[in-house]
């Protein structure tokens, strides 16, 4: 008789702290991870729509038009025709479509 009384207590004190466990995992899951990796894909995608021709915005704030590109980085032209080198990574915004208007 004791020991199915402790059996049962240990199983609701398993099950008091289960499932607050897995509660706080389901919410650090949808706000935590799915954004981000929602926001990785639009980038991704963001970075795989943009041609040569196309003003884009760096992460470090620097406008220009990309005249070249290879696998992993932009020729990116900027005011007075300096020609600059980023990675596919650090581009933030294609002003070309943020200047557009839209329908």
């Amino acid at each position: 008789m004791t020991s199915t009384v402790l059996l049962q207590a240990a199983g609701n004190q398993l099950t008091g702290m289960v499932i607050p466990m897995v509660l706080i995992m389901i919410v650090f899951y949808f706000f935590m991870i799915r954004p981000q990796v929602k926001k990785a894909k639009d980038h991704k995608k963001l970075v795989e729509e943009l041609k040569i021709g196309d003003k884009i915005v760096t992460t470090a704030g620097i406008h220009g038009k990309i005249v070249g590109s290879n696998d992993t980085t932009f020729l990116i032209e900027v005011e007075g025709g300096t020609k600059i080198r980023f990675d596919k990574t650090a581009i933030s915004l294609d002003a070309t479509k943020a200047a557009a208007p839209k329908a």
